[in-house]
């Protein structure tokens, strides 16, 4: 064979293998891309079948960051397979604003501590009801009056941040007045202050800091990938707006459940149902914002399912502590007290149980986020 025959063929031979080895590459990403579509859609399935006791409890909220993590993680190993394809445009832009709305979940995480950290000093005032009421001997005025200062408390921390105040206020006059021409001035300021407390935590995100406003921004302008953004990138883009959506939701939810600074639901999300891992998000979103609509639900400062059982709580142990009761009390009444106090302590332990492991994810998502978007950067 003459030697620039051996050359042409030597050069279509290596011609071939290169296009044999990118046709494979190519459909080795593709099938990555749709393995991390596949996993997205069954975590997000898992959790739309919840039922309505399960929905928003703190064991599916767990679990639904325990699912972020692991999109998160896929999606970074997805990125970082093909590293070559996101420094080049269009890719470059569209990651690199993942990675700025990413940064404004890192308020959401920040906020949403401050608000477990609430909810256990609600638990707080829950075992001081626990502890004047769970009594093996008969009740007497004392233990009731205890619990019910203990109940007023809660009530007020529970309330609606522009309620607080007011109630705050409204009671501290009360118990001035109860308290007018003693000799417990300092006790008087203790109370007072501690009316006040579940507004004077140490926040982690500024008093002018919206919840509401911090989730429109990361819903700001998000559209689904168009065509030649999807044909550029090999199908990369696709699965970053996945991972924004995800991203959105995950932290909406959170907002929604956890009393947080000026939280609310006013966001759209608008995912086209070609995609097949939005069915079960938007499912979920909408029996979301139907339980937001429920009579009993309008102004609770959070939408996780403990929180619903504390509020039912309390008014119901408001009604049995009222001290116009005779002591002592009737053993009919006596039994309905403990039968209560059974009920509460089961919350308490559900909510014990339930905001380590809660704590514990946020922490983590907040870590995780900031690696994925350093990692990205570099």
């Amino acid at each position: 064979m003459p030697a620039t025959d051996y050359q042409g063929s030597s050069r279509s031979i290596l011609s071939i293998r290169r296009d044999q080895i990118h046709s494979a590459e190519s459909a080795n990403d593709g099938a990555e891309l749709e393995s991390f579509k596949k996993h997205v859609l069954d975590r997000f399935h898992d959790l739309s079948v919840a039922d309505h006791k399960e929905l928003l409890s703190l064991p599916w909220i767990t679990k639904l960051l325990d699912a972020f993590l692991c999109c998160q993680e896929e999606f970074r190993m997805l990125m970082f397979n093909n590293k070559e394809i996101t420094t080049k445009p269009p890719m470059d832009r569209i990651i690199s604003d993942f990675f700025e709305r990413s940064v404004k979940a890192l308020d959401v995480c920040n906020a949403i501590r401050d608000g477990i950290e609430q909810i256990r000093q609600w638990q707080k005032l829950l075992e001081i009801v626990l502890c004047a009421l769970d009594n093996q001997r008969s009740l007497g005025e004392g233990q009731f009056r205890r619990a019910k200062k203990a109940l007023t408390d809660l009530a007020i921390g529970m309330l609606d941040e522009k309620e607080s105040n007011a109630a705050a206020a409204a009671a501290a006059a009360a118990h001035r007045n109860r308290s007018f021409g003693r000799n417990n001035t300092p006790k008087e300021d203790s109370n007072n202050k501690s009316l006040g407390h579940f507004r004077s935590l140490s926040w982690s995100v500024s008093r002018s800091w919206s919840a509401v406003r911090q989730i429109q921004a990361l819903g700001s302008n998000l559209a689904a990938p168009r065509t030649n953004e999807i044909s550029a990138t090999n199908g990369l883009a696709v699965a970053v707006y996945t991972m924004n959506c995800v991203l959105l939701f995950v932290m909406w939810v959170l907002v929604a459940a956890i009393p947080c600074q000026d939280r609310g639901l006013q966001v759209h999300l608008n995912i086209p149902r070609q995609f097949i891992w939005a069915s079960p998000i938007v499912s979920l979103h909408e029996r979301i914002v139907e339980e937001s609509k429920r009579r009993d639900r309008r102004n609770t400062c959070g939408l996780l399912r403990e929180i619903e059982k504390i509020e039912v709580c309390v008014r119901q142990m408001n009604e049995l502590t009222e001290i116009g009761n005779r002591f002592p009390l009737t053993e009919e009444k006596e039994g309905e007290v403990r039968r209560r106090v059974d009920e509460l302590d089961e919350i308490v332990k559900a909510v014990k149980n339930g905001l380590d492991p809660l704590e514990r994810q946020v922490r983590q998502v907040f870590h995780r986020i900031v690696r994925s978007r350093t990692e990205g950067l570099s």
